[in-house]
């Protein structure tokens, strides 16, 4: 077995036209009317308050339910403080048969870590840490149309990305095991190289998370280590360490329908809040991959750094990512548009995976080598703190319906940190 690897209109209610009436910010409920008012976001942590304008147009309707908005998974919060005015405090730690190489909360109440080959396994929790169930990566491919592979293959799961609805989790699995399938892939890899020692193909797995079964696959490239979701839940995007591409799949169709050639080992993954570009972190040189989710082409390269692991995005409003830079331990405020980097900041040796809250204000960065996690504030990238881990923390991911902070540790904890 190979070396752990480092791896939101006027509703039409009838045919009478409506009035209008400007009224300064506010939403009235009165006996058969309604009165609509356009939301007030409130973004905090140093940023202050912002309206969406200073007056708002309100318009009378006959009676009905009042609408209601729901904002998006990735944008919830536990309420109170803003994430960058809170402290960590380990609350708990997890055991047992687990090898988290990543871990990924829901922010429904659910945490998945992904156990690699070395468990072959999902381990699925409650908010609470308590554990719901344990996920055998094997899986019929026949079962899904995928011939040449009889009996049960196994996986190895590495990441995980849910779809915006909170309905399933699709999992990366590095390597396949059984009938037909090659030998393990490996990190120090080309697609040359990789070819000639017959490394197959691997897969990714959908899982349901209310059965908790997979039911769904999708045949990636060698290697896939990364993948992510766009926000309209329409495209699933995969890079492929090995074959050094990644993946567009079409989730109407669950089929690939693109594999766009970005470099030498392609691992994070951030996608615009408009769904139509995916940034690459290409790990093997110092560039984020800027694609097009339309055309399917690299539309441009944004320097950050060299060995750029891991990139998130301001859940917000989208304006800034955030990456990683492994080598240096460097973690880089980039603006979204013109590509330039504002901010650099050191915080620890072996920086990997990042994580983002719900409300913007802080990340979460884990030091595979300094054995340390450092969250800091968005604004302005101040280190709030940094605390100490189990050995070699990998991945991270901030659960939105508590506020805590998990720590996936690959010598065999998750680590649960509150924040107050």
């Amino acid at each position: 077995m190979a070396s752990r690897k480092r791896k939101n209109r006027n509703a039409r209610l009838g045919a009478t036209a409506v009035p209008e009436l400007r009224l300064a910010r506010s939403t009235v409920v009165g006996a058969g009317v309604v009165i609509t008012a356009i939301l007030l976001v409130v973004v905090t942590g140093g940023r202050g308050f912002s309206f969406a304008s200073d007056t708002t147009t309100v318009t009378l309707f006959p009676p009905t339910t009042a609408p209601t908005t729901t904002a998006p998974l990735h944008q919830t919060v536990p309420g109170g403080t803003p994430a960058a005015s809170r402290h960590l405090s380990l609350w708990k730690t997890i055991g047992g048969p687990i090898s988290p190489k990543s871990v990924v909360a829901t922010n429904t109440g659910l945490v998945m870590a992904q156990n690699m080959m070395y468990r072959h396994t999902m381990t699925v929790y409650n908010s609470q840490g308590a554990l719901v169930k344990t996920i055998p990566d094997a899986v019929r491919l026949s079962d899904f149309g995928r011939q040449g592979h009889p009996g049960y293959s196994r996986g190895a799961p590495v990441e995980a990305a849910m779809t915006p609805d909170g309905k399933h989790m699709w999992v990366s699995n590095y390597s396949m095991y059984g009938a037909g399938f090659g030998p393990e892939g490996d990190d120090n890899c080309s697609p040359g190289s990789a070819h000639a020692a017959g490394v197959s193909n691997s897969y990714a797995y959908r899982i349901n998370l209310k059965t908790f079964k997979i039911d769904a696959v999708i045949e990636a490239g060698m290697v896939p280590k990364y993948l992510a979701v766009s926000p309209d839940g329409k495209t699933l995007v995969i890079t492929n360490w090995c074959s050094w591409d990644a993946d567009i799949v079409d989730l109407s169709l669950n089929r690939v329908v693109a594999r766009v050639p970005v470099g030498a080992y392609p691992r994070g993954i951030a996608i615009s809040p408009d769904s139509r570009t995916a940034y690459i972190a290409i790990m093997g040189s110092n560039v984020l991959a800027q694609v097009n989710l339309a055309t399917h082409k690299v539309a441009r390269q944004i320097a950050v750094g060299s060995n750029v692991r891991h990139v998130v995005i301001d859940p917000i409003n989208g304006r800034y990512l955030y990456a990683s830079l492994n080598a240096s331990g460097v973690v880089v405020k980039v603006d979204r548009i013109s590509g330039r980097v504002m901010n650099r900041i050191h915080t620890g040796a072996g920086c990997r995976t990042v994580a983002i809250s719900g409300d913007g204000t802080a990340i979460f960065v884990v030091n595979y080598d300094s054995n340390t996690m450092t969250m800091l504030r968005t604004s302005d990238m101040h280190v709030i703190q940094a605390v100490a881990t189990g050995t070699h923390p990998v991945g991270v991911t901030y659960d939105g319906k508590t506020g805590r902070v998990w720590v996936a540790v690959y010598t065999g904890e998750l680590m649960i940190f509150n924040t107050k």
